[in-house]
Parts: structure tokens; sequence; C-alpha cells
């Protein structure tokens, strides 16, 4: 459950939300409405002065599951930058207060996209505690993401785009688009104003708005998975603002979000098989002691669930895709492979789904949206599906490859053929959340055309050879596309990203951040934290 922040953020207009309650009154928004009209000189640009020239109030965190030494706050930005009369987002921000007189912060982004940095911040703080030797620590909820007017697609959409790439829907083509334009309706519903102005350019325009609140000239950033795709949008928009800039477990910025998907079902094989090779040398493996056996058992049990769910104590049916999901949660990093371990013999030996449950949920038990008692929502209010949500909504508004109603159904079957081929326990999975952007408005172009050849000051790539979610080569891939001011550190680990499980990874990102020490070019964190040149 979500800690409680003072106030939670949330939009400012005259429209009604989708869940009854009133917005703020518009006559509270006291901006013109510019940006569409023309001057004599040309187009008028919108007016953002009064988001730039605001201060973070910060103050205690509520709630007793937050560290007693975080603070919270909120920052104020345009619901819609081209028009920031029409109404405004408040973001939920949360820091530690450096050790000694700041010289500045260092802005957090622990990726997904969906994930709250909030949580993050406060659930990680102890990987984080040397950066306050010289800086404030900061992270916060993205638009649409945690406390920050989260987006919602209701309780069944990932279910009812599975339902719709079932090999038996899929012999109808229009009730597969039927059912998809359906799911994408539900997210507008659920989501409100908000959902047609995500994605990581407006992210990183806020971003810049933070940088100012908080003070700094430049942005001293930290970016983890998804984080690093904002790290490199914000440069290229803002490159004269670009401070110290480390992003670990590099994303693409150029691949289709089909190829994305595909690449990252097969990584999430990858560190499937390498989890089994694990789990079977180990007596308490519940799968026995050979490998290739135990490959075929993870198979049989995700089709077995699919055929007959498991009823759960939350009022929905655990099926073998929700454990895809799950299993894909527990092999981010080695440290939770035991946690795995254990949590599939409890499903396998004793039918008990609390465990796959809880990796699915990031160890926090599902639960129903409770309404408020007062006109700000609770933080108990946030969607439990949320982070699903998110992320579908920012990967399709940064895909500019939205498909038509005759590619879909001419490309479906070969797609689903080819995400199993890669992998039967992961590929329904993963294509679901790349078919549910369909009936969505295009994605933004802004990432693939103008996210390349950058003039910054140096930044820091780290890309993990074993890396279940973002495969190495695009570490190298994106590295090229930035240009010069690019310095990858080779981490020839397991896991997603490196900066929690390497130690090489930590202390040469530190420094970096720290002290503006750079690796050499073609360096390597080793396993077990030894570096190599």
């Amino acid at each position: 459950m979500l800690a409680k922040l003072s106030k939670r953020p949330r939009i400012r207009s005259c429209a009604v939300r989708p869940s009854g309650r009133r917005c703020a009154a518009a006559g509270a928004v006291g901006l013109a409405l510019l940006g569409t009209g023309l001057a004599a000189n040309g187009p008028v640009k919108p007016d953002l002065d009064r988001f730039y020239d605001q201060k973070i109030t910060w103050s205690a965190c509520e709630g007793v599951e937050l560290p007693k030494d975080m603070q919270c706050g909120t920052v104020t930005v345009p619901l819609d930058y081209a028009e920031p009369g029409e109404g405004t987002l408040e973001l939920a921000l949360a820091r530690y207060r450096a050790t000694d007189g700041p010289r500045g912060s260092v802005v957090l982004n622990f990726g997904g996209p969906g994930v709250s940095g909030v949580q993050g911040l406060a659930q990680g703080r102890k990987d984080f505690l040397g950066l306050t030797d010289d800086y404030d620590v900061v992270s916060f909820d993205p638009r649409g993401v945690g406390l920050s007017s989260p987006v919602s697609c209701g309780t069944d959409a990932t279910s009812r785009a599975l339902e719709a790439t079932d090999g038996e829907e899929m012999a109808d083509p229009r009730e597969v688009l039927r059912q998809l334009r359906e799911v994408a309706a539900e997210c507008a519903k659920h989501s409100g104003p908000v959902l047609e102005h995500i994605g990581t350019v407006n992210v990183a325009r806020d971003l810049d708005v933070m940088r100012q609140a908080l003070g700094d000239d430049k942005l001293n950033y930290l970016g983890f998975s998804y984080g690093t795709r904002l790290g490199a949008v914000y440069a290229a928009r803002f490159p004269e603002k670009v401070g110290r800039m480390a992003l670990d477990g590099v994303d693409t910025l150029t691949e289709p979000l089909a190829e994305q998907g595909l690449a990252s079902t097969r990584g999430q094989q990858t560190a499937l098989e390498n989890f089994l090779t694990w789990c079977t040398e180990e007596l308490a493996c519940p799968f026995g002691q050979d490998a290739r056996d135990a490959r075929k058992q993870v198979v049989e049990l995700v089709h077995s669930l699919d055929e007959n769910p498991v009823p759960t104590d939350f009022g929905y049916e655990f099926t073998g895709q929700d454990l895809a999901g799950a299993i894909g949660q527990g092999l981010y990093t080695k440290e939770t492979w035991p946690l795995l371990q254990r949590a599939l013999a409890q499903l396998m030996q004793d039918g008990d789904t609390s465990g796959v449950e809880a990796l699915a949920t990031g160890g926090a038990a599902p639960t129903a949206p409770q309404r408020a008692e007062d006109p700000v929502v609770d933080p108990e209010d946030v969607p439990p599906d949320n982070v699903p949500a998110a992320l579908m909504a920012v990967n399709c508004a940064d895909d500019p490859d939205r498909p038509d109603a005759e590619r879909l159904t001419r490309d479906l079957a070969r797609l689903r053929s080819e995400y199993e081929e890669v992998s039967p326990v992961f590929g329904r999975y993963r294509l679901a959340q790349v078919v549910l952007c369909y009936g969505r408005p295009k994605g933004t172009d802004y990432i693939r055309e103008q996210v390349k050849d950058l003039d910054t000051p140096k930044m820091l790539l780290v890309g993990t050879r074993g890396d279940p979610a973002t495969p190495y080569r695009w570490a190298v891939e994106t590295a090229e596309r930035i240009g010069s001011p690019a310095v990858v550190l080779d981490n020839r680990n397991e896991g997603h990203t490196g900066y929690g499980s390497s130690e090489c990874v930590h202390r040469k990102v530190d420094d970096f951040l720290l002290y503006g020490s750079l690796p050499p070019s073609g360096s390597s964190c080793g396993p077990g934290g030894d570096d190599r040149l």
C-alpha cells in the first residue's frame, strides 16, 4: 500500500473526471490560453513562466511506511504544454537531504514506465545514501503514475487483450479488433484527460520544470531502464541543461514496439533458463534436478493455469498469464531468484498463489481502490492496474508505428507465432502488451527522429550482458545514436541494470555523479565486482 502524502497531486481544470469527482474550478488557473493564436511576427509561444517560477515546499511524508528522513512535495506542470491555460497537473516528489550543504540535486527515475519514484526512493533508500554526501537525492511520480494523476484501464484490460490474441479468437480478426478497441476506450474512460498528454516527451518537459523548481542550473540525473529513455529525450530536448547524467539498463530509441517486445521476451526466456539451471542445482527446487525437464514443467504449469485458473483471496482467478508476469518480475535480479523459487514451490506443492502474487505486484497484495472521504484522493485510491496501464500508455505514446486494422489482422498470427517460438512461457503475455496500442492515437516520432547526435557533456551508459529486459546491444546502439557524449560501461553480470547488484557499477556511477570521474572507454565490471579493461 502506498504511504500517504500530505496532498495528492491532481488535475486542475473544469473537466469532470470519469470517477465523478469534480476538478478544481477553472478560475483557479490564471493563465491565458496561448499557443493557438498568431501574432504579427509568427506563432505566439505558450507562456510557461508561471511554472518555471515556482518553488517546492517540502514537508515530512505522512505514513508509517516511508523513511522518517524522507521529505515530500509537489510541483505543478501544464496538462498540455501547447495550451498551458487549459489545466494543470500536480506531480509528487520525494527527497533525501544532503548530509551537508548540498551543491544541488540528483534526480532519479526507476523505470517502468509506470514505476513510482516516491516508492522507489523509499524502498531503495540504502542504495543512494552515498549520493547524499553532496546532493539532495530526489525522485518523482511521472504524470499518469502513482500519485500523479494515475491512469487506469479497469481491472481486466490485460486479460481481455490476452483473450483477443488467443488462438481461437484470432480466427475472427474483426472480433480481435473489436475487443482491442473496447479496451482502448476503457483506458480513456478510466484515465481522464491525462491520457491524451502522457508520454516521455511531456515527462522530459516536466523534468525541466522540476530542475528549475529545485533551484538547479543543470540536471544531474540517474535513470534506470525506461528512465534511460527519459534521460536521453531530456538531453535532446534541453542539451544546454544537462549536468552529470548516468543511464543504467539502456533502452532502445529506434526499435518498433513489436521488436522491443520480442527482444525483451527473448531476454526473459534466457533469464528463465539461467534461473532453472541454478534452481535444479538446489535440493529445494520444486522442478527436481534436471534443467531440461524443469523447462518443460514451467511451460506445462503456465498452460495448466490458463486452462484451469486458481481462485485467489482477492476475488479474481490467477491464470497462467498472471504466472508469466510474476515469473518475469522474479527474474529481474539474481537476488530475487530464491524468492521466486519459494513462490513457485508454494504454488506447485500447496496451490498457494500468495508468493507469485506478491512477485507480480512488487511485494504488495492487490487491493481494490477505495473512495476517499475528501475531494483529494488518498494514495490508497491509486488503481491496482496503474503500473501496467501506465506502461502501455507511455510505450504507445512513444511509438509512431501504430498498425491499422488491415496490417494488424495480417500480422497478428505471425507475431504470435514469433513470440511463442522465442518463449512459450512469456510469448503471449508480452504480445498482449504490444497489441494494446491498437485503437490509441498515433505516437510521437520525436524520439526516433530527434534523439541522436547530441551536443551535451559526457554521459555514462551502463549495459548488462545478462539483462533480461534491456539487452546489452541496446546500450551499444543507443551510445552510437547519442554520439560523442556517450561512454559505455560493460557490466558482465546477470540481472536487469547493474547499480543495485554490482559493487563495481555502483562505485563507478557514484564516482561520476559525485566527482565527474568517468571510467576509461572500453572498461567493464566483471562477476564479483572486479574492474576490467
